[in-house]
């Protein structure tokens, strides 16, 4: 779709929201909380976005972008470069974290990693019967936190600045939380490993997260660690350092391997696994895809706990 930028607003420090609509005035497709979608820029870059808009708008689509320093200059785009009247290709909104239905949740949010979990919660609050739910919202301060005027309207939100309280208690809320709740995160690196650490510990909680690697440009994975890939048809082995991705890597020893996106939801570079567990990052796969092991995307996959991968490459 050719959609257009009718608004630009600042949601917090470095954090903007962009709303889009068809030039046409038409409706655009439906899309549930835990959605993104895919944005061209007029650059060519591409990117990926969750949607942190109202559902009751089904004529535009509102996403929030962290402008990233160190990233790869999609957001810089977005922030210096994007203006009102503009056009951006945007692709149809795709799902891999979607809601499911429970009595109990307990979000937890780190960051811009707010975006999808407030169309959660809103989409929740806006049910007939809400279910019950709480909200970990953690972030540097409440100047770099966006969407807290949304926030403060809604029941069960712990709105947790660094700069003041500290990082939020994820232990004392996994503990407090009642067997068959649903846990959802989104945010950083170390947010994540948290949580999947106290999830071993509560099997009776149902732990749901999504990295934003792929395509809001995050910075590595303070955890990420070397290891070895074995490509299986060329007999070579090759060692993928902390600070390189396994496409590059591979690149190195095999430069006609095909690849286009480098930020995990293109599928160009889709490669078969035949042995080794994966560090799913991408943005295309379905859980029982990645729960099966069979292929990876190698912009932005890597190695579970250091595990040596053998490729069909």
């Amino acid at each position: 779709m050719k959609l257009q930028v009718t608004q630009l607003r600042l949601e917090a420090a470095d954090v903007i929201s962009v709303m889009l609509r068809s030039p046409a005035g038409d409706r655009l497709p439906e899309w549930a909380a835990g959605a993104h979608v895919t944005v061209t820029l007029p650059s060519g870059l591409m990117r990926q976005y969750s949607l942190c808009g109202r559902h009751d708008d089904p004529y535009s689509y509102t996403i929030a972008v962290l402008l990233v320093g160190d990233g790869r200059g999609g957001s810089r785009e977005i922030h210096q470069g994007l203006r009102i009247g503009d056009f951006i290709e945007v692709g149809t909104p795709r799902n891999n974290f979607s809601l499911t239905p429970a009595h109990h949740y307990l979000f937890v949010a780190g960051g811009i990693g707010v975006t999808p979990i407030l169309a959660m919660i809103e989409a929740l609050r806006g049910e007939p019967d809400p279910p019950r739910l709480r909200l970990l919202y953690g972030g540097r301060s409440r100047a770099a936190m966006a969407f807290l005027d949304r926030l403060d309207s809604l029941d069960g939100v712990e709105v947790v600045p660094q700069d003041e309280a500290g990082l939020p208690d994820l232990a004392g809320a996994f503990e407090n939380s009642p067997a068959g709740t649903h846990v959802y995160c989104c945010g950083p690196p170390a947010m994540l490993a948290a949580a999947q650490r106290l999830s071993a510990l509560h099997p009776e909680l149902h732990l749901h997260f999504e990295r934003f690697t792929a395509g809001t440009e995050e910075v590595a994975r303070v955890d990420d660690g070397a290891f070895e890939v074995e490509l299986a048809r060329s007999g070579i082995t090759i060692t993928v350092p902390k600070d390189k991705s396994v496409l590059d890597a591979v690149l190195e020893v095999a430069p006609g391997t095909e690849f286009s996106c480098t930020s995990g939801f293109c599928g160009t570079c889709e490669t078969k696994v035949l042995s080794g567990q994966v560090d799913h990052r991408d943005g295309l796969l379905t859980d029982d895809e990645r729960r099966a092991g069979a292929s990876m995307m190698i912009c932005v996959s890597r190695s579970l706990g250091g595990d040596k991968l053998t490729l069909d490459l």
